[in-house]
């Protein structure tokens, strides 16, 4: 089954979502930033490499926040900013902080939408 990880990236209370513009059938849905585990990687491997192709940043990762099991397996894993300001630059054409309320306000990926509610608990919390 392939694995696919994403970034719960929080700061002030907020968390990073991003916009796919590809591929054509995605696009314009959110989702958690990250992707595809690849061969020989760690799922927290993956994630930082994934982070600094499609945003551009450096991040450090945490524990697992929740996983959906379906077609594929999608991870959230906590992250920390590190070292850049995120920018949608592959796969992506928007990013978005937003808050527990806000969370609501975007379309999400289908997988990313059933684990909405691990994340809204974070930001309550964070908050």
């Amino acid at each position: 089954m392939r694995v696919v990880v994403g970034a719960v990236l929080i700061r002030d209370g907020r968390v990073l979502a991003a916009r796919r513009s590809a591929p054509p059938d995605l696009a314009g849905l959110w989702e958690f930033p990250g992707g595809k585990v690849e061969d020989g990687e760690t799922p927290e491997q993956a994630l930082v490499r994934e982070c600094g192709e499609e945003l551009g940043i450096a991040v450090g990762v945490g524990a697992e926040v929740a996983r959906v099991v379906d077609t594929i397996e999608l991870r959230l894993l906590s992250t920390q900013l590190l070292d850049g300001e995120p920018s949608p630059l592959q796969d992506h054409d928007e990013l978005r902080w937003l808050d527990a309320s806000g969370l609501d306000d975007v379309a999400w990926l289908p997988l990313d939408l059933r684990l909405l509610e691990h994340v809204r608990r974070l930001l309550v919390w964070a908050g």
